[in-house]
């Protein structure tokens, strides 16, 4: 799919709506991702986060539970916000989880424009790497 056929406006929406269902507060930063998936779903998430530091769930990590608990398939654009709205570059675990899941031509909307996670995550590890 190319960035021209996502419909980014609703992906920010979406991903703004559920940034205000965080729990974040240590940081104060909170976060939300909404993706839409292969077969036109939309999934979301937001950052939990947990006294012990360690244990924080990113935002990605939710909506990729999501992605697989309400059926699975392959992530195709996704919408990173902080609190204001503004368009977030996931972190290198969750770039990891958004490449596991998407795979190098997933959207990913940046302050830059969209760009295909081979370019957020460059000669990345997955699968394909595996026996």
């Amino acid at each position: 799919m190319s960035a021209a056929e996502v419909d980014w406006d609703a992906l920010h929406a979406e991903a703004k709506q559920v940034m205000r269902l965080a729990y974040a507060p240590y940081s104060k930063f909170p976060v939300g991702v909404a993706a839409l998936v292969d077969d036109g779903r939309i999934v979301t998430g937001c950052n939990v986060e947990n006294a012990s530091y360690g244990m924080t769930l990113c935002a990605e990590c939710g909506m990729v539970s999501d992605l697989i608990a309400s059926g699975g398939g392959k992530l195709v654009a996704v919408v990173c916000v902080d609190g204001s709205g503004n368009f977030l570059s996931p972190c290198g675990r969750c770039r990891q989880l958004l490449f596991e899941h998407g795979g190098p031509q997933c959207l990913l909307m940046t302050p830059a424009g969209a760009l295909p996670m081979s370019e957020i995550l460059p000669w990345a590890f997955g699968p394909d790497q595996l026996p």
